[in-house]
């Protein structure tokens, strides 16, 4: 037993490796997969070196073979093959390094290769990533593209002549990258985060051009779908040719069979948008004309009329007809006061007929008794007699001619 490392008694260097070693062994033999990055078979030597790469992640381990099963798997031991180990991990106390021991070395199938893709996809589908509902339209006409391809590929040419073909003022960034191996996922999502900070880049573009299902497995990354899910930048998949259709052609918010073929989906057309402009000017122009042409007819048709033509024959007539209304009713008022004095005439003839004095004009007296007194109303003509008549209290007297009675 080793007593427990203090400050005040730490574990020697040798200690410390010999307890590392010792847990390792524990671990056993494990079976590993990964991605061959490099391959160290000297003739003469009785042991291979190999490091094999975490597809996904920037991690990598050494591995330790012997010469005879590395020739025996010669097509399967080259870099850049997806393969299978088994063996046993220990520490080299001497070096302070960790390898692992392999004894068996096989090459993922095919079939393999496609049932994991499968499995992935339909675990992006479950959390939504294909929905065309999260997809974000390209730009009409992107200010700058950003390109992630191999450097000097022919996909990168593709994408930029067709796209520069449409529309010469297009500009590109461009970021180089691997595009298969065990270092293009890592490459491509740094690339993805750089023109994805970018303000000046609206439209971001994977490209690369045909390949076996092994080329193209990068595309089909977990890691990089997800990246490329978490874009705030539109993103293109142009990956291999019509048949191929690696997972981030799901995930992406455009999918083009073919790099020519996203070249020219990036941009529109400068003379197709050339013509149409001048169409639409035409139309325009054609518009406005025939909108002037229909305005001025109504001005000349409001002219014409005869409120407008002569505007003050309608005032003369307006005049003329006051004027009438005017005679009329001083008429009617004169006709009005004539055959009201006529009728006050006729009242004042009444009245004075039956007026007293009317009576007294004919030779009539009207006398009235109120209380003691008597009152002639009209004194007899000196010689006259006097006939006096008594009714209803009243003396009514009448003169007449002739001797008294």
């Amino acid at each position: 037993m080793t007593a427990p490392s203090t400050e005040e008694e730490p574990w020697p260097v040798r200690t410390v490796s010999r307890k590392i070693s010792e847990w390792i062994d524990r671990l056993g033999a494990v079976w590993v997969e990964g991605q061959l990055a490099q391959v160290t078979a000297r003739a003469g030597t009785g042991t291979a070196f190999l490091t094999l790469r975490d597809p996904v992640a920037n991690v990598s381990l050494q591995l330790t073979a012997p010469m005879g099963l590395v020739a025996e798997q010669r097509e399967v031991v080259a870099e850049g093959n997806r393969v299978i180990v088994h063996g046993r991990p220990s520490f080299f106390p001497g070096r302070g390094t960790l390898s692992l021991r392999v004894d068996r070395i096989r090459a993922v199938g095919l079939g393999e290769l496609l049932a994991r893709i499968e499995r992935l996809r339909r675990l992006l589908a479950a959390e939504g990533l294909f929905d065309q509902a999260r997809k974000r339209r390209l730009p009409f006409l992107p200010r700058r593209i950003g390109l992630i391809t191999g450097r000097a590929s022919a996909a990168e040419h593709d994408v930029v002549s067709n796209a520069q073909a449409r529309w010469p003022a297009v500009e590109f960034r461009i970021e180089n990258t691997a595009t298969q191996g065990g270092l293009a996922v890592a490459q491509i999502v740094e690339a993805l985060e750089v023109l994805d900070r970018d303000p000046g880049v609206d439209v971001i573009v994977l490209a690369r051009g045909g390949g076996s299902v092994e080329d193209l497995l990068p595309f089909s990354d977990e890691t990089l779908c997800r990246a490329v899910a978490a874009c705030r930048t539109p993103v293109v998949s142009a990956i291999g040719h019509e048949p191929d259709t690696p997972l981030v052609d799901h995930v992406a918010d455009l999918r083009c069979s073919t790099p020519t073929e996203a070249g020219r989906r990036l941009v529109p057309d400068l003379a197709e948008e050339t013509a149409r402009i001048a169409g639409l000017r035409d139309r325009g122009r054609r518009a406005l004309h025939g909108w002037v042409d229909r305005e001025q007819r109504l001005l000349d048709s409001l002219r014409a009329r005869p409120v407008l033509a002569d505007p003050l024959r309608d005032m003369a007539r307006r005049h003329e007809e006051l004027e009438r209304l005017r005679a009329s009713t001083r008429a009617s008022v004169d006709r009005r006061i004539e055959r009201e004095g006529r009728e006050v005439a006729h009242l004042r003839a009444r009245l004075t007929t039956l007026g007293p004095q009317a009576t007294l004009d004919r030779g009539y007296a009207i006398v009235q008794r109120g209380g003691h007194v008597l009152r002639a109303a009209a004194e007899a003509a000196a010689g006259d007699a006097l006939r006096i008549r008594v009714a209803e209290g009243v003396l009514r007297a009448t003169v007449q001619d002739g001797p008294d009675d």
